[in-house]
């Protein structure tokens, strides 16, 4: 087992590990939500586990309860009530680096920030519409899960693995409850997904069709479309979606091979930054299902995939609620759903890692001032110092290479110091500044550093040029915030070095914090 699981908590945090429960307010303060209605728990003898307060227009049947095979379920695991960055603070001390102490990089995730989220989306332009199918393969952390089942919310799953990760929680919802949005699936897949229970799958191509009819011929299929992904971060569009002249083909054999499509759904890309892209997505849905119509079907639902982003959320709600009163009025009774990732998770998460190494650039004697050229900003050897961390872009940082993020440290410490200086919530987001994080926070005596993971690979580059105070030494840490989306659940252990492990907490005592506690706390499973 690792440190960060075992470590005593500090004095700092002693007076919030033993909230009295029976203390919570029966209202939690500032939600307009009471604590008995975040879950409802039924009498154990009755066919669910639990129904969740927030229903939906069109919610699907709840399926009978699962028994859970082991009271050790990870979902379980210990939850601390303090203030995220007063967990960072904490471990920090109790780790004494300086002094011989151990050294490894570690997570602290914020699950009020995934409950905040959350009630963001319900409570947005489109949220008495659109309900959340979470995309797992975002951030598949069993407490995650747990907490979003436990608010009501479904699931996007890719894979077997994920689907039997989603069905072993302690709160393991219906099967009906998962879409299995992988339009190209190996057969035993799809085989595996039958076997579940779990009938909502997409597919984009007629070989899919064939082998749906084969394996499993009860499937509720969804029509994923192309549309235009050119203004996301991830072109998903590059690898998967049918064009709309493919689709009457598309139906017709799925009409003859007397398969159940029951509608359309679409993904503008991960991370989208322009919401127009939802509006002209939506028009193109309501284009297929007119070409269903033509064939035989009469579908009734919609899926909206994902590539929401907290900084245009609001514009991005508006833009689909607009959408689908102009095309999928409420009264056409469409059931429409969502796959956000990034969203729920991404501000949750913040990484603190450890200089293990610096090397500092020596000026020539008889060299003067210059001023670095671009290519050499690019390389990071512009830089006056270079940290070296322990983890990188094979490790947390793999958002870097995949995600197209840009990251922003700030000190955790400097010269062995905490510092008080924090990012705000929501952090900045994974892009680029004008004004660099460490500025922001009030850091004037700053020098040009460039930040490198712990592997011997030269691409293993986490900020090539960037400020950063002066002061800093090897045994110092730096934090990293938003890390929840597209992280961990993509590390290796290249090199031999270990993935960075979480710690998890409520987030102290806010009104976010306390419903989280109150819904961790209603839930009638196991005893932990």
């Amino acid at each position: 087992m690792s440190t960060i699981t075992q470590h005593r908590p500090s004095p700092l945090l002693q007076g919030r590990l033993n909230i009295n429960r029976s203390s919570l307010p029966t209202q939690v303060q500032g939600t307009g939500i009471n604590t008995p209605d975040l879950v409802r728990v039924l009498d154990p003898k009755a066919p669910s586990l639990y129904v969740p307060a927030f229903q939906l227009p069109t919610p699907p049947t709840s399926g009978p309860a699962r028994a859970l095979q082991s009271r050790d379920h990870p979902a379980l695991s210990q939850v601390l009530d303090a203030d995220l960055h007063e967990v960072i603070r904490s471990t920090i001390t109790d780790r004494a680096v300086h002094d011989g102490g151990d050294e490894s990089a570690f997570f602290v995730a914020d699950l009020s920030a995934v409950y905040q989220a959350v009630q963001m989306w319900r409570q947005s332009a489109m949220g008495d519409r659109v309900e959340i199918f979470y995309a797992v393969k975002c951030n598949p952390s069993p407490q995650v899960l747990h907490l979003l089942s436990l608010l009501g919310t479904s699931f996007d799953c890719a894979s077997t693995a994920e689907i039997q990760q989603v069905l072993a929680l302690p709160s393991a919802p219906s099967a009906d409850r998962i879409i299995f949005a992988n339009p190209c699936k190996p057969a035993s897949f799809v085989r595996a997904a039958s076997d579940m229970g779990v009938d909502m799958m997409t597919f984009d191509n007629a070989d899919e069709l064939h082998k749906v009819k084969r394996f499993h011929p009860g499937a509720k299929l969804v029509l994923r479309i192309l549309t235009d992904d050119s203004k996301s971060l991830c072109r998903l569009g590059l690898k998967f979606g049918a064009p709309l002249s493919t689709c009457p083909t598309l139906l017709r054999l799925a009409w003859e091979l007397g398969l159940n499509v029951i509608g359309v759904s679409f993904h503008v890309g991960s991370g989208c930054k322009d919401p127009m892209q939802f509006e002209d997505a939506v028009w193109r849905a309501k284009k297929v299902f007119a070409m269903g119509k033509e064939v035989g079907y009469d579908f009734r639902f919609l899926d909206i995939g994902g590539g929401f982003e907290r900084e245009t959320f609001d514009e991005m709600s508006r833009v689909v609620k607009d959408g689908l009163d102009t095309y999928f009025p409420k009264e056409d009774g469409v059931r429409v759903v969502a796959e956000p990732g990034r969203l729920l998770v991404s501000s949750a998460f913040t990484l603190a890692t450890n200089i293990i190494a610096q090397r500092r650039a020596l000026a020539s004697p008889d060299a003067g001032p210059s001023t670095p050229s671009a290519e050499e900003n690019e390389e990071g050897e512009g830089a006056d110092v270079m940290y070296y961390i322990n983890d990188g872009v094979y490790g947390s940082f793999n958002c870097i290479m995949f995600d197209h993020q840009i990251v922003h440290p700030y000190p955790l410490t400097i010269s062995h110091q905490l510092q008080s200086a924090t990012p705000s919530f929501p952090p900045p987001p994974n892009v680029d500044l004008a004004v660099d994080l460490p500025v922001q926070l009030g850091y004037t005596d700053v020098e040009k550093a460039s930040v490198w993971g712990p592997t011997c690979d030269s691409i293993d580059c986490v900020r090539s040029v960037v400020p950063l105070p002066k002061g800093l030494e090897v045994g110092d840490w730096i934090g990293w915030g938003e890390m929840g989306a597209y992280t961990l659940c993509a590390a290796s252990n290249f090199n031999g070095f270990e993935k960075s492990p979480m710690v998890w907490t409520t987030g102290g005592l806010t009104p976010n914090a306390l419903a989280v506690r109150a819904t961790l706390d209603a839930f009638d499973g196991p005893q932990r």
